[in-house]
């Protein structure tokens, strides 16, 4: 890879689940909403958790060919139905309430810092949303958020998901920049990992809170990265935007 020149750089792509937007408690809240309509007592936190929990696993078997190709909602309604059977809760909420709960994923709160940080960044990069969200998905996402990206690039172009290399490469091919102009910023190893096989330079943002107040976050003496930031404004501090 070349040497971390910020003065090359063009395009920032921005990781959304987690690194640009609070899953945790956005999923939390309105199940928790959904639950008390159905009459189920569950802990919404805590099933945030669990399902999310579901999320690599289920695209780990489209990358591996072990399914074909599913747009992450469909990922999203299958770890749903056996989480609630698991839960013995699967005949208490019906087929409405299971799509609502999908589409909860679909509108999330930005992190406090989300909106001003890339608003900084944008005045002197294109940025993007890369994500493994359909673009149905994420349009309704970041029109709730009012996220002022550039573009969207989900991993539906790619027919599979982040952290295979294909998805970043998909990423740059279709912005016209070289990988090693385009920087991934993220708050998740994983990802900064996948950017990086693909020829990507790489920034790990924290959220300490990303994966709710019981499991622990990434942290940034465990990230091998071109840069870090506590949010995206000290990014575009570093970036000097």
């Amino acid at each position: 890879m070349a040497e971390f020149d910020p003065g090359r750089l063009r395009v920032l792509v921005f990781d959304i689940f987690g690194t640009t937007v609070d899953w945790y408690t956005g999923v939390a809240d309105q199940a928790a909403e959904i639950f008390r309509a159905a009459g189920v007592e569950l802990d919404a936190g805590t099933f945030a958790e669990e399902w999310r929990g579901m999320y690599l696993p289920a695209m780990q078997r489209v990358r591996d060919g072990a399914r074909d190709w599913a747009y992450l909602d469909t990922l999203h309604r299958e770890s749903l139905d056996t989480l609630l059977e698991r839960h013995g809760v699967g005949a208490a909420v019906d087929e409405q309430q299971r799509r609502n709960l999908v589409r909860t994923w679909h509108i999330l709160p930005a992190w406090p810092d989300a909106v001003a940080g890339l608003a900084r960044l944008r005045e002197r990069y294109t940025v993007v949303a890369l994500s493994n969200g359909g673009f149905a998905l994420l349009t309704r996402l970041i029109k709730a958020a009012n996220l002022p990206f550039d573009s969207i690039v989900s991993a539906e172009l790619a027919r599979t998901y982040k952290p295979d290399p294909q998805v970043y490469l998909t990423a740059s091919g279709l912005l016209d920049v070289a990988p090693e102009q385009t920087l991934m910023i993220a708050c998740h190893i994983w990802d900064l990992a996948g950017a990086r096989a693909a020829g990507l330079h790489t920034a790990f943002v924290e959220r300490p809170g990303e994966k709710g107040p019981r499991i622990p976050a990434d942290r940034p003496e465990d990230a091998t990265a071109d840069l870090t930031a506590g949010n995206f404004v000290e990014l575009a501090e570093l970036l000097g935007c």
